[in-house]
C-alpha cells in the first residue's frame, strides 16, 4: 500500500464540518467519498431520524459499527464519521487500524450556531437543544481529543481546514505506511 492509498476518517463533534471539508479532501486526493450517516440512511432506506425513533440508538450504532467494519472500501476512500460513531468503545481503535484519523474540533458556541437550524439531527430533537449539545460535547470532547491530530474549525476558512487536513493526512498516511511495514514513499507517493 502506498501512503496516498490510505483511507482518511474524519471525526468529531456534529457542526464541525466533516462531511463538508471530507467531501473537498476526496476531490483532492482522488478518493471515494463516503458519509457514515448518509451510507446507513441509503442502505436502510430511511433516514437517521427514523431509525433512532423506531429502532433506537443502540441499533444505529451497531449500523455504524458494522459500515466501519464491512461497508467501505479498504483503500483510497475518505469518510465523514457520524459525531458518536468514534465514541463507541473499540470504535477508535477500529477506525486507527483501518487509516489515518484526523478530529475536526470546534467550540461549543460554534456547534450551536453551526446546527441551530437543523432538523436532521435526531439527538438534537430534544426540549432543550443547546443544554443537549453541552452535555454531550463534555462527555465526547475528551473522547475526540484522543482520537488523532485535531484541527481547530472555529473561525477558518474551509479551504484552509482543508488544507490542513491534506498536510496532516499527507504525514500521517506515511506513517501508517511504515508502521504496517510498507515500502517508504518515494517522491511520487
Amino acid at each position: 500500500m502506498r501512503p496516498n492509498d490510505v483511507n482518511l476518517y474524519l471525526v468529531g463533534f456534529m457542526g464541525t464540518g466533516k462531511t463538508t471539508v471530507s467531501r473537498i479532501v476526496s476531490a483532492r486526493l482522488g478518493h471515494r467519498w463516503l458519509d457514515s450517516d448518509h451510507e446507513i440512511e441509503r442502505l436502510q432506506g430511511r433516514t437517521i431520524a427514523d431509525i433512532f425513533a423506531n429502532q433506537g440508538e443502540a441499533a444505529f450504532r451497531r449500523m455504524e459499527r458494522d459500515f466501519i467494519e464491512n461497508g467501505h472500501p479498504a483503500q483510497g476512500t475518505v469518510v465523514a464519521c457520524g459525531g458518536g460513531l468514534v465514541v463507541q468503545p473499540g470504535m477508535l481503535t477500529e477506525l486507527q487500524k483501518r487509516g489515518v484519523v484526523i478530529c475536526l474540533h470546534a467550540t461549543v458556541e460554534t456547534i450551536l450556531r453551526r446546527t441551530a437550524h437543523s432538523r436532521a439531527r435526531p439527538l438534537l430533537n430534544v426540549e432543550d437543544p443547546e443544554l443537549r449539545v453541552r452535555e454531550l460535547y463534555a462527555v465526547r470532547e475528551p473522547i475526540y481529543r484522543n482520537a488523532g491530530s485535531v484541527i481547530l474549525t472555529d473561525n477558518r476558512p474551509q479551504l484552509e481546514v482543508v488544507q490542513h487536513v491534506l498536510r496532516v493526512y499527507r504525514r500521517d498516511s506515511v506513517d501508517f505506511v511504515r508502521a504496517r511495514g510498507g515500502r517508504p514513499p518515494d517522491k511520487n507517493d
